[in-house]
């Protein structure tokens, strides 16, 4: 069944287990934040991220269509600035999709359903994720190469879900490249998605010696 949760459409795409820094200044937001320190038990101070389509996080030309497929997220640590201004950092739970939206409030709800992954353990997705594994650590060192120093440094999940997850946020893609890995409907596929992306990435950069276009993820603050 669909439940309402209030929506944060961002320039970015969120995934499950990693985390969202956010630093929320815009009077609706802070209504959502505010709403959501009311709810006594943390577990249930969710909230939806959604990628932004078209549009802008902020001000008057804010998101004029947004992706159906986005993230749920747990509100994690928050600090409150005496003008009324917020830092937060909010944990990605599980996908979901957008059913249909109401913007009569003071911010975005949405009614949204839950994306379930196949939790059964597959000997093909495993081999995948070993795969992925091998590729991202040619693509890690190749990165790491051109720029004169280590990048992508630390340990990954030997879970197959979750590491898919982890490898989507931390490869340099574009938001389009993150949203289909997002909606990928299985972890087998999402992997095998992401396996064809850095090797598409890997014969760029040995054709033309230059590093990724876009950014390595696990930047600082998004503001909204």
């Amino acid at each position: 069944m669909p439940s309402s949760l209030p929506i944060f459409p961002l320039n970015t795409v969120a995934f499950p287990g990693m985390t969202v820094p956010l630093h929320i200044f815009e009077e609706r937001y802070r209504a959502m934040v505010q709403h959501l320190l009311t709810i006594p038990d943390p577990a249930d101070r969710l909230f939806g991220v959604v990628a932004i389509r078209e549009g802008y996080e902020v001000g008057g030309h804010e998101a004029r269509s947004m992706y159906r497929t986005g993230c749920v997220v747990q509100l994690g640590t928050v600090e409150e600035y005496d003008d009324g201004r917020f830092d937060i950092a909010a944990v990605g739970r599980h996908r979901m999709r957008v059913v249909a939206t109401d913007s009569d409030g003071p911010y975005l709800r949405a009614e949204v359903e839950d994306l379930d992954e196949d939790g059964k353990p597959h000997v093909e997705t495993a081999r995948e994720a070993a795969h992925a594994l091998a590729t991202f650590a040619e693509y890690r060192d190749t990165v790491s190469a051109l720029r004169g120093g280590d990048v992508m440094t630390g340990s990954l999940p030997r879970d197959p879900e979750l590491l898919s997850y982890s490898l989507a946020s931390t490869c340099s893609l574009t938001l389009r490249e993150r949203q289909q890995l997002l909606e990928s409907p299985t972890t087998l596929e999402r992997l095998g998605l992401l396996r064809r992306l850095m090797r598409d990435e890997l014969r760029a950069m040995s054709a033309v010696p230059s590093l990724p276009a876009t950014e390595v993820a696990r930047s600082g603050w998004s503001p909204n």
